[in-house]
């Protein structure tokens, strides 16, 4: 686990700025805010960076679910997760690695999308901790399962890495769902 004091809490409007600070670390979370599988691939390009942000932030508002979990190492922003209801993810249903679930289920079964660790936070045991508070938030909010997209295997290309691996989600209860492709697994905790 990462040392100092970790409090992770779920993402609200007072707690922007620390998130602006988290993804100013890297182009590519600057640049995304965790908009990659909500909107499409085009609208995503164009609005790479301050557009991609205020959509979040619009998105973020008018949720009466978390868009995530902001963890905090004795008071500074250190990582991210993304999750929520199914439904809010749409570009994700649409592709190829999430056919095969019951749409039916898209509003009650929460999907975690995205980590973001600061570097030096990394291999630590942040993520997991993101990951432990994010079942608990699904589960109080009455979803009926939690679901991820983890990348196979123990080696992870690094466009690969957000969203995390087999086995933190298998340590956690999560059982495989499907294998949609080489490097893909689907994976669900039920609640």
């Amino acid at each position: 686990m990462s040392s100092g004091i970790v409090t992770i809490k779920p993402l609200d409007h007072t707690m922007l700025e620390d998130l602006r600070a988290l993804f100013r670390r890297t182009k590519a979370t600057d640049g995304c805010w965790c908009m990659w599988y909500i909107i499409s691939v085009r609208d995503y390009h164009a609005g790479r960076g301050a557009a991609n942000q205020r959509l979040f932030t619009g998105l973020m508002r008018e949720s009466d679910r978390p868009m995530g979990l902001l963890a905090y190492v004795d008071g500074d922003p250190a990582g991210w997760i993304a999750l929520g209801p199914r439904s809010r993810f749409a570009r994700a249903l649409g592709t190829p690695t999430l056919q095969g679930r019951d749409p039916r289920e898209d509003a009650l079964v929460w999907l975690v999308t995205c980590f973001f660790v600061a570097r030096e936070h990394r291999r630590k045991g942040l993520a997991g901790s993101l990951l432990d508070a994010a079942i608990e938030l699904a589960r109080r909010s009455a979803a009926k399962a939690i679901e991820g997209f983890p990348t196979q295997g123990h080696k992870i290309a690094s466009t690969d890495s957000q969203v995390g691996t087999e086995q933190m989600f298998a340590e956690r209860g999560f059982e495989v769902v499907r294998r949609p492709s080489s490097n893909r697994v689907i994976v669900r905790l039920d609640l």
